[in-house]
C-alpha cells in the first residue's frame, strides 16, 4: 500500500514538475524540439503537451506520438504520463491548474470518474465544436459521446477507450498450483463470484509464496459495475447526484465479496496504482487481477517484456461488465487550442485507437475502430496470443455507462481506502461496512 509520506512525496513531485512545465507551458513561446534556433524565416514547430495518468502503458499513445511527430513538422506531441494515480494525484492536481487557469496541458486525459466534475465546469474547456469536430458524434456509442458535452451543449471531450472486462492471470503460477492454464480451461472454473473464491483456495493450498489475487480493490470494482447494471447503471450515486451507497445493493454486494477474500487470505494485500502492486505484479506476487480491456497494457507494461507469454487473458465470473474509459479534452487556458484539438482529434481517431488496442490492449470507443478487422482480430502476444479482439470487441456495442456523479473521484477514494484498510488490517473487518458509509458520507460533502 502506498504510505502516507510517498503519496505525499508523488504529490510534491508532480506539484514541482508542473512548475518545471510551466516555463514550457501553453503560454509561453514555443522552440524547436532540438533545442536550437529556428532557421532563418521558418517558423518554430508548436508543441502541444498531452497530460495523462496511469501505470504501465496508460492510454497507449507511444507508438502514435511518434508516428504523428515523424510525420508533422509544425506540431510535434510532447507526452506527459504525470502519474499512475488519478483519484489521489493527477484529477486533484489537475482541477487546481484548471481553477487557476494555468498548469494543465494543451490536451488532458479525464477517467471517467473525473467526467461528472468536468462536465460542470463548461468554463474551463475549449469548446472543440468551434475547432469542426461535432461532426465526431457519429464515431462514438450515444453515451460516450454526451459524456463529452457539457449540460450547454458544448463539446468539450473526445472519447479514448471503453472498458470491457476479463481476468488477467499468471500461467506459471497457475501450472505451479496445479490448475489448467488454458484460457478456456480457465474460464470454465469460475462462471460465478463463488466458484472464483474456490479456485482461489485451490490455488492458495498449493502455493504459499504467492496470493491468488492482487488485492481488495481491483476485483471490489469490477464486481461493482456488474451489479450496478443490475441496479439502475448507479454505484455511489443516484442519477440527480444524490449519494445513495448505503442503499444501492451493488455497493454491498461488492463490499461482501471483497470482504470474502480477505478473510480467505487470497489477496496479496496491494492497492492498485501502486508502485508495490507494479512490483508485485513484475515479481509475481498474485495469479489474477480484473482486467478491463485498458488493464492489459498496465499488466504487461508493469510485468516487463520478460514477462512476455507468462500471463493469459480468461472470462470474467459473472459475465461482461464496464469499467472505466476515458476521454481527452483542451483546457480553455491552452495557447494553442486549434493544433490542440487537432491532436485530440488523431488521438481519439479509429486508426489511432484501432493500434493502441492491437499494441496494448485498451478496447476502442470509436465504434468505426471497433468493427476494424485489425481490432476484431486481434491478438496480444505479451499474453500468450490471446485472441483479445474476440474476448473484448463482441461486447463492447452492448456495454451501459454506469452513471458516475459529480463528486465520484472523491467518494471512490474514501471507499477504496477502507476496502483496502480492511485487507491490511488498519481497518476492522466488522467495523469496515460502517466506516465506508461514513467515509463516503465526509467525502461527497
Amino acid at each position: 500500500m502506498m504510505t502516507i509520506q510517498r503519496r505525499a512525496s508523488l504529490a510534491a513531485a508532480l506539484t514541482a514538475t508542473a512548475l518545471a512545465l510551466a516555463a514550457c507551458g501553453s503560454g509561453a513561446t514555443d522552440t524547436p524540439a532540438s533545442g536550437a534556433p529556428a532557421a532563418s524565416g521558418a517558423a518554430a514547430p508548436v508543441t502541444v503537451r498531452v497530460q495523462v495518468f496511469g501505470g504501465g502503458e496508460n492510454f497507449g499513445y507511444k507508438n502514435a506520438v511518434a508516428a504523428w511527430n515523424a510525420e508533422h513538422k509544425d506540431v510535434q506531441i510532447k507526452l506527459e504520463v504525470l502519474t499512475d494515480q488519478f483519484e489521489q494525484v493527477y484529477w486533484p492536481q489537475m482541477i487546481q491548474w484548471l481553477q487557476a487557469g494555468k498548469g494543465a496541458g494543451d490536451v488532458v486525459g479525464i477517467d471517467e470518474g473525473g467526467m461528472g466534475l468536468a462536465k460542470a465546469h463548461p468554463e474551463w474547456w475549449a469548446d472543440l465544436g468551434e475547432q469542426g469536430l461535432s461532426g465526431r458524434q457519429a464515431d462514438y456509442p450515444a453515451w460516450k459521446w454526451q459524456n463529452g458535452v457539457t449540460a450547454d451543449g458544448k463539446v468539450f471531450a473526445l472519447g479514448t477507450d471503453i472498458g470491457g472486462m476479463s481476468i488477467c492471470y499468471n500461467r506459471t503460477l497457475f501450472e505451479k498450483a496445479g490448475l489448467p492454464t488454458e484460457r478456456d480451461k480457465v474460464s470454465a472454473l469460475w462462471p460465478t463470484w463463488d466458484d472464483f473464491l474456490k479456485v482461489g483456495q485451490r490455488f492458495q493450498a498449493k502455493v504459499k509464496d504467492a496470493r491468488f489475487t492482487d488485492g481488495t480493490n481491483t476485483l471490489y470494482n469490477v464486481v461493482l459495475v456488474q451489479e450496478a447494471a443490475k441496479n439502475g447503471n448507479v454505484s455511489y450515486f443516484d442519477t440527480s447526484n444524490a449519494l445513495v451507497v448505503d442503499k444501492n445493493p451493488a455497493v454491498k454486494t461488492a463490499f461482501e465479496f471483497a470482504q470474502k477474500m480477505t478473510a480467505l487470505g487470497l489477496t496479496a494485500k496491494l492497492r492498485n496504482f501502486t508502485e508495490e502492486w507494479a512490483t508485485g505484479t513484475k515479481k509475481n506476487a498474485f495469479a489474477t487481477v480484473g482486467c478491463p480491456s485498458w488493464m492489459l497494457g498496465v499488466v504487461s507494461g508493469n510485468a516487463g517484456e520478460q514477462a512476455k507469454g507468462q500471463w493469459d487473458v480468461a472470462a470474467v465470473p459473472g459475465g461482461g461488465g464496464n469499467w472505466g474509459g476515458s476521454w481527452l479534452a483542451v483546457p480553455k487556458q491552452s495557447a494553442h487550442p486549434k493544433e490542440a484539438a487537432r491532436v485530440a482529434d488523431y488521438l481519439t481517431s479509429a486508426k489511432v485507437q484501432a493500434s493502441v488496442f492491437a499494441d496494448f490492449g485498451n478496447m476502442p470507443s470509436n465504434t468505426k475502430a471497433q468493427q476494424d478487422p485489425a481490432v476484431t482480430g486481434a491478438r496480444n502476444a505479451f499474453f500468450s496470443d490471446a485472441p483479445i479482439g474476440d474476448i473484448f470487441a463482441k461486447s463492447a456495442a452492448s456495454l451501459q455507462p454506469v452513471f458516475l456523479g459529480v463528486k465520484h473521484t472523491q467518494v471512490k477514494n474514501a471507499i477504496e481506502s477502507v476496502v483496502q484498510g480492511m485487507d491490511d488490517g488498519s481497518v476492522a473487518r466488522d467495523k469496515a461496512w460502517q466506516q465506508l458509509v461514513d467515509d463516503a458520507v465526509k467525502a461527497a460533502g
